[in-house]
């Protein structure tokens, strides 16, 4: 069946979706937070956080402000459960929001589920996808004043070139801050220890997913992209103030912002955008008020500047990785099949081309004619960008360009993909350098822009 027609029949089916109840707990190992959702006449749900303690020294849980923090972690988790059925209501059981909150959240899952409904045919109105209700007599936000005291800084680690710009370039205190990894894999631990972190000073998160949505997926029901950033803001909010510390540097660059389908406000990336950024910094100042900055460190930047930065830090060169089909076995590797892979060689090659990136991926992608399709889609000649996190098509044809440049000064033959581009398409213009643009829309303390725009624009290593 045609999932538009799915969309259809499960909501008349399932026409609501619960948020029973949220604990949060601890014991010697951990802080654990367990969820309770629910699809009346078909399932529930108990989807599950764990907290690694080591010698970290965490608030105390019982407090108002935490169960309130721990309630709204819940509000992002849902949305991975509800969006099997789309229920045309969500009711919340457990916790109070008003219709500032109810109106913030609708966004949120709207845009959030952008590819979702654009990949599935669905095509909602932002104002009556779902409604939300909330079945709580008594307002749940209320605690006591939150003293000001956090300091130092937070920087979430994915495993990719991104995040690894942030550690060498954002001057943090290996021995007092902390960089935090969910579902850690040797690729991001030893990311975080090549940059100086020792294992205390490594928060582990550990979320998983309940086996009945697994089952439901493959029953078919309705599956696609969540926004897992907007996950990551809040848990890492909510460990921040835990841990009392001030800033939650992310390594979400400028080009998040661009849709993958032109025209339409659908983007892959949505919650890795300078719009969510700032939506959630207006609602947590709001509504959670933690002495907790979370912003983009990277955000002043493109994917090309980027990558020219993390070019020179070999040190990380054979253990980075940006394959999400790669990274799902236990070894996480570039597959050298997908869209994530092809771009991230693509960015790096005018810098790191040919043996170094051989040496990385293990195999020259620009000599691969099977990825023409995904080529040409990257470089915006095709129908859509392709959903995954890759740059604008404007980085892209200047990373090509700039490559396929360099390679003819030399004298050296272009690999397949290279001379496809420069058969059929003008080479974009490499005297009008992007590598030197600072976008101003950013979120930066004057200390952080600092740092930043000196390993821009300063640096010579």
């Amino acid at each position: 069946m045609d999932n538009s027609l799915k969309y259809i029949e499960f909501r008349e089916r399932y026409k609501e979706f619960y948020y029973n109840n949220y604990s949060i707990s601890e014991d010697d190992d951990g802080i654990y937070l367990d969820y309770e959702f629910e699809i009346p006449e078909l399932t529930k749900f108990n989807p599950k956080i764990k907290i690694l303690k080591k010698s970290l020294i965490f608030k105390n849980i019982d407090s108002n402000y935490v169960k309130n923090m721990a309630f709204h972690i819940g509000l992002i988790e849902l949305i991975s459960y509800w969006k099997c059925v789309c229920s045309p209501k969500i009711v919340i059981k457990c916790g109070f929001l008003n219709d500032e909150q109810i109106k913030w959240w609708k966004k949120l899952y709207f845009y959030g589920l952008g590819e979702l409904f654009y990949t599935n045919n669905i095509k909602p109105n932002m104002n009556e996808f779902v409604a939300v209700e909330c079945n709580y007599e008594k307002n749940n936000i209320e605690y006591d004043q939150i003293e000001d005291s956090s300091d130092g800084y937070i920087i979430p680690i994915g495993g990719g070139k991104d995040s690894v710009v942030t550690l060498e370039t954002l001057k943090v205190d290996r021995t007092n801050d902390y960089c935090l990894i969910v579902n850690p894999k040797y690729t991001t631990l030893q990311c975080a220890k090549i940059a100086g972190f020792k294992d205390d000073n490594i928060i582990e998160i550990y979320r998983s997913i309940d086996k009945n949505l697994i089952d439901l997926n493959g029953k078919g029901f309705i599956n696609g992209h969540t926004p897992f950033s907007a996950m990551l803001a809040f848990l890492t909010y909510f460990v921040a103030y835990m841990l009392s510390k001030k800033y939650v540097a992310l390594s979400n660059e400028n080009s998040a912002n661009e849709s993958n389908v032109v025209g339409e406000k659908i983007n892959h990336q949505y919650s890795k955008s300078y719009e969510f950024e700032c939506d959630f910094e207006d609602y947590s100042d709001k509504y959670l008020k933690a002495p907790v900055k979370y912003f983009s460190f990277l955000r002043p930047l493109n994917e090309l500047q980027i990558a020219k930065i993390f070019s020179r830090l070999e040190k990380y060169h054979s253990t980075f990785k940006s394959c999400n089909v790669g990274s799902k076995g236990e070894e996480w590797k570039w597959c050298c099949n997908c869209a994530k892979c092809l771009f991230a060689f693509t960015i790096l090659s005018p810098y790191l081309y040919k043996e170094k990136l051989i040496s990385i991926f293990g195999m020259d992608l620009f000599e691969r004619e099977d990825l023409l399709k995904t080529f040409i889609e990257l470089t915006g000649y095709g129908d859509n960008k392709p959903f995954d996190c890759v740059g604008t098509f404007e980085e892209v044809n200047f990373a090509l360009s700039l490559t396929i440049t360099n390679l003819e000064k030399q004298n050296i033959q272009l690999p397949y993909l290279l001379n496809y581009y420069k058969s059929n398409y003008n080479l974009a213009n490499i005297n009008e350098d992007i590598t030197l643009r600072y976008n101003e829309d950013n979120n930066l303390t004057n200390e952080q822009d600092a740092l930043l725009r000196r390993e821009v624009f300063l640096s010579d290593k």
